[in-house]
């Protein structure tokens, strides 16, 4: 095998290498792009022919296909580790809720923080929270009841002493 073929292998596989980092890091960045570099000078050493360089392109991008499926693979099932997935848990204990736990609100007398047509923020027990009316427009100040509550959608309505308008 002669020394310029070994230096197309050898770039070959830094650029597997190198875009193998950059599937796990966020980005496009220096091994993305230098993993390409490194592919396309490959295909260049090596090939001999248009019809060559074709066949080792799609070679080449049959792997990178491989490689994106193993390391997904292995993001999934938290065998890697990458700085796009959030590490810490996020719970209710430590004051973080889903929208799935707004039903507690359900019953709940506030007021419009600001004109609500119908949609708006609505201030129950200090805390402002994102709200709908039934349609009805309701001016800042007004007292109000949350009625409704559809996974993180608050509907409310106006309070008129113990009666709805």
């Amino acid at each position: 095998m002669e020394a310029v073929q070994l230096l197309g292998i050898i770039l070959l596989i830094a650029g597997f290498v190198l875009v193998g980092i950059e599937m796990v890091l966020p980005g496009f960045s220096v091994p993305g792009i230098s993993g390409i570099v490194c592919f396309v000078a490959g295909v260049f050493i090596i090939a001999d022919s248009v019809m060559e360089a074709a066949v080792i392109t799609i070679a080449i991008l049959a792997v990178l296909g491989i490689m994106m499926a193993v390391i997904l693979h292995l993001l999934s099932r938290g065998k890697l580790k990458t700085p796009i997935v959030l590490e810490e848990e996020q719970r209710s204990t430590e004051g973080y809720i889903s929208s799935g736990d707004l039903k507690y609100l359900l019953g709940k007398q506030g007021t419009a923080a600001t004109d609500l047509r119908p949609a708006g923020i609505g201030k129950f027990d200090g805390v402002n929270f994102d709200v709908m009316s039934e349609g009805n427009y309701i001016s800042k100040g007004t007292e109000i009841e949350i009625i409704k509550v559809e996974g993180s959608k608050l509907v409310v309505k106006q309070r008129r002493g113990e009666e709805y308008e």
